[in-house]
Order: C-alpha cells, then structure tokens, then sequence
C-alpha cells in the first residue's frame, strides 16, 4: 500500500508560507509554538498512515450490517478511532475549559487533512462528533455540556446531526418530527420526540459508548398542529442511551447502502415509534438545546462546519487521486511522443495528453487544499474580526462546493490515467471516485449551494463581504505588476470586473431570475476564487530554485489554471450577462 497523503511539504509551505500559521498561533494564545505544531502534524501523518490508510479498502469490502436491530461495523474503525481519541484529536479544537488543546482551526485543519485522505469514511465520524459537540458547548447548558458535550470531546462517545427525513430531504420547513413537552429536569426542558430521520451518517453503531443525536423537530402549537414553515423548529439532544443507562426509543429501520463512504454506517432511524415505553412514557426523551424556534440557527452552526469539513474531504480524496496518478505516469512505459527520436517505450508523462490531464488535476487538487485552509484561517481570524467573519461566511458554499466538484474532477482523471487499471479495485483511485462522488452531495447539494451563495451571501450582503474579496484581490494583481506573473494578473483584474458586472445584474434582476442561473454564477465566482489563491501563491515563488519541487511547480500550475481553466467563466456567467430565462421557459415534457 502506498503512503499516498498529503504530502508534508505541500502541507508546510500552505499553512507556514502562505497562510501564516505562525501568526494565527501567536495571535491564538496557544501554547502551541512551530516544533509542537511540526510534532501534531507528524503524529497525524503517522496515524493516518498505520491505523487509518489500512481501513480504506477494507471498511469498503466490509460494510456495516443491521443485525437484531443494531448496527453492526467494521471492529478495527472503533480501534482506530480509539487511537485517535487517545492522541487527544478529538478535543484539539476545543478550549482548556472543555478539555481541549486549544488548538486553532488552521492547525487542527492540516492534521485533519491527512485522515481525511487516508480514508473519508472512518473520518466521517470523528467530524460529526466535533461538530455536535462544538455545538452543544455554544448553545448548550451547562447541565447539557457536561452530560453530552464532554464525552464526545474526550472521543469516548459519538454525535450526529438528524435533520433530513424520508419526506424532507433538503426543505427543512417539511420537517414534520415533532417535540411533546414532558416537564423539566437537570438538562433543561424535557420532550417526547415522534418522527422518522433519514440519510444520518453514524446513526448507530457498536463503535462508541453512546450516540448523541441532535435532532431538528417541531413543538406543536396550541391547536396541537406543527408549522408548515422553519420558524417551529427546535433543537433537541436525543441519546441513544440516556443518562441513567437506560436504552431510549430511537431504532435503526434500514441501514442505506451507498456507492461510497460504505465504512460510515448511514441509517433510517424511527424516533419514539416502537411503542416500547421510556422513563414511564412514549416517545424518544430529548432536551430542548436553548430556546424554542431556535433550531435551524442554531443547527447551522454545526452545518456550515459540515460544510467546511465536506470540501475539505473532497480536497483530500482529490489531491490523493492526483498523486497516484502521478507516480503512476512516472511508471506506466507506454509508447513514445510523436517526434521523438527513439521510438521505444517510456514513461507516459512525456505525453502532452497525460502531461495535460496531470496538470489539471494537480490545478484541481491542490487548488482545493489551499481554498479549504484558507477558509480555516477565517475561522480563528473571525473570531476577532466581524470582517473576516463576512468573508468566511461568503466563501463557504465555495468552500463546499469547489472542492467537491473539482476533487471529482481529479479523481476522475486519476482513473483516465490509469486505463483500464484505474477502472478496476486492483487501483485505489477507483475507490477514491465513489468515496468522494458524494460530497456534491451531501450537507447540501451544488444547487443549495448555489441558492445560498447568490441569494443570501451576494443579494444581501449587508456587511460588504464582496467588496472586502474584491479588495483583496486587487491587491493580488497590483502585487504581479513587474512580475512574471504579470499577465496572470491582468488577466485576474479583467476577470474579476466581469464578475462584479454579473453581481450587479443578479441584485437587479428579480430573485426568480437570479435563482435560475445561480449554480453557473457559483462554478464562476469558485473559478475567480481559486485563480486569485493560485495566483497570490505563485507569487511567493517565482524566483524558487528548479530542485525546490514544489515552489517551483507553484507559477507554472497557475499559468495553466489561468490558460485553461479561467476562460471556463464566460460560458457560465454568459446566462447571467444575456439575462437568459431559458430553463424556466422551457416546457418540463422537452425534458
């Protein structure tokens, strides 16, 4: 098996060259200094390697079972994740008071990458874990973070996130799960909880000690009937078992088998249906987290995390498709270039269509890893700065969706490289394909994205955040004057003003409009965004000596983004520019 990951001096020039992880650590507080953030990076390293890289195919060939009405899975991820627990991960991004390590985003992010490539399902569980927990210790009670927060920092029990049901995928108002009150306790406000949740990655398990569900469900009004609407919904934290031991009512009713990510187990849960009673009653025991009406702020918290976590996946599975390809181009001896003057065999990196296909996966993968780190510097810089905040909340349906759109791009490519091995289970890249064909998926598809971006982040953008982008990419251009680079940042500048033209255009024009051609306004305004971050990298590196492997790269894979891939824009704002209605005048029976 090849060692395959993130490869460290990429990693280290991104996080200490570019993005500055020395200052984000002073300015942190953490006690963390360069050699104990060298030391976390290569502990990560080593246990993604030896304890997660060899479950990648075998969770895959292995899946989780419904046996008796548990979940059954793959032993050796609850060892590995053990391991991991014990290296005190789980807790890295947290403060001293919760048990944490205190360690910043960016950090936390670069040791992430590394699980994430090594295997996204066994990754998936610690990340969902995070993220509930970082949840309840924002909105949660004292009472509620003691009781569910805590061991899930400490890795001994693990979270999900239950919002999607079988009648309501991504319309969260079609939520019809609903919350009875039952008095109040030490955690807070008690409920019965009624309804059905589906597609919940690490719904149940034998992994972990305790599952803690936190679940999006409705408090009927005073006429007993739930809202057609979000504004009813409320946040409950719902464990699989409760406090006292006891087993609530929440049962598996199907486990969904995926073309992907087949180690996380993925459930259908029944929520306070069995009839089976709980503490004296029916219905799942839940406690409301925070106020009522409350949940769907609330729960972005943990969704938008999700979504920075799901890009960053996405960059991972891309970037290691990428790399596979290119040793593999390196070994492959498969005919000779045309002009070439002897005619045996050699390596097929010397063919400019492989040569061309490696670039663009290189462009793709490691254009991701960067624009997910990034977006991690804006989480610990927001903290500080409302500014930073702005941006970072402008950038994430990028961050979602870019690298999951473009990492599949890669991984596709790695396949096409490989011939007929890469379609086969003998190369990993196949596997890598149907890993990461779920994250334009999940956490919210291109299209929400889209809808997001264009009609919450752009038509409202109240704190100017598209003018503090515009702003830091002018920067970047003005820097490429009298450079190589230089018409790289011309190139940018003219980009960006027809960009800024298609943002005037979708403020004007009615929201129908906007909506109907916002997913190619998104690809465009991704594109722009990753030129700008391929461009301000390349600038660190233009007199980089040739034998500096991956400096050296840095210019020339941004002269190819900006030859081939920049002028991919015009088709996707031409829609926005021609004021096309096509999609919604065409008659459905055409399609």
């Amino acid at each position: 098996m090849n060692d395959i990951l993130i490869d460290r001096d990429e990693l280290d020039f991104l996080l200490w060259d570019w993005l500055g992880l020395q200052d984000v650590l002073d300015r942190s507080g953490s006690e963390v200094d360069r050699e104990a953030a060298d030391a976390i990076l290569a502990m990560s390293h080593k246990l993604a390697r030896d304890s997660f890289l060899p479950l990648f195919k075998l969770t895959d060939a292995n899946e989780p079972v419904l046996e008796a009405g548990e979940v059954r899975a793959l032993p050796q991820i609850g060892e590995a994740l053990r391991e991991y627990a014990s290296l005190g991960l789980f807790a890295a991004g947290f403060s001293e008071d919760h048990g944490g390590l205190g360690m910043p985003t960016l950090l936390s992010s670069g040791s992430l990458l590394q699980f994430f490539a090594a295997s996204l399902a066994v990754s998936a569980y610690p990340m969902l874990t995070v993220a509930n927990a970082r949840l309840l210790t924002t909105f949660g009670s004292a009472a509620q973070i003691e009781t569910f927060a805590m061991p899930q920092i400490a890795g001994e029990w693990f979270g999900t996130m239950c919002l999607s049901e079988p009648q309501a995928g991504s319309n969260l108002a079609d939520v019809a799960t609903r919350a009875m009150p039952d008095g109040e306790d030490g955690l807070g406000a008690r409920y019965r909880l009624f309804g059905n949740k589906m597609w919940i990655s690490g719904g149940d398990h034998d992994l972990a000690g305790n599952i803690v569900h936190l679940v999006l469900a409705k408090i009927p009004g005073d006429d007993g009937q739930v809202g057609a609407d979000t504004r009813g919904i409320s946040l409950f934290v719902v464990p699989k078992f409760l406090p006292d031991g006891a087993r609530n009512d929440i049962v598996v009713t199907g486990l969904n088998h995926k073309l992907g990510y087949r180690g996380t187990t993925n459930c259908v849960l029944a929520i306070g249906e069995s009839g089976s009673p709980v503490a004296g009653g029916d219905g799942a025991l839940g406690w409301l987290v925070g106020e009522p009406g409350q949940g769907l702020p609330q729960m972005f918290q943990m969704m938008n995390e999700a979504r920075l976590n799901v890009g960053m996946g996405a960059a991972a599975a891309g970037y290691r498709s990428y790399r596979h390809a290119s040793i593999y181009a390196r070994e492959r001896l498969q005919g000779s270039p045309i002009g070439a003057v002897a005619k045996t065999s050699g390596p097929i990196i010397r063919h400019p269509d492989v040569r061309d296909m490696l670039m663009a996966a290189k462009c793709y993968g490691e254009g991701a890893l960067a624009l997910v780190l990034y977006c991690a510097r804006l989480v610990d810089t927001a903290k500080h700065d409302p500014a930073d905040d702005a941006l970072l909340s402008l950038l994430t349906p990028v961050a979602k969706t870019w690298p999951s759109e473009w990492g599949l791009a890669a991984n596709d490519i790695a396949i096409q490289i490989h011939g007929g091995y890469g379609y086969t289970r003998d190369f990993d890249v196949e596997q890598l394909w149907r890993d990461n064909r779920l994250n334009p998926i999940h956490e919210g598809t291109t299209g929400i994205q889209a809808q997001d971006l264009v009609g919450r982040k752009i038509r409202k953008d109240k704190a100017g955040a598209f003018d503090r982008l515009g702003d830091l990419i002018a920067a970047t251009v003005a820097a490429s004057v009298d450079t190589a680079m230089a018409a790289q940042g011309a190139q940018l500048g003219e980009t960006w003003d027809r960009i800024a033209a298609a943002v005037a255009q979708l403020r004007e024009c009615d929201a129908a409009a906007a909506n109907e051609n916002a997913t190619g306004f998104l690809r465009a305004f991704g594109h722009v965004v990753v030129a700008w971050q391929w461009l301000d990298r390349a600038l660190l590196c233009v007199d980089a000596a040739a034998e500096d492997r991956v400096r050296a790269a840095k210019p020339w894979a941004c002269r190819y983004f900006f030859e081939r891939e920049l002028p991919r824009i015009g088709a996707w704002l031409g829609p926005i520019e021609g004021e096309s209605r096509l999609l919604s005048q065409m008659n459905e029976d055409y399609l």
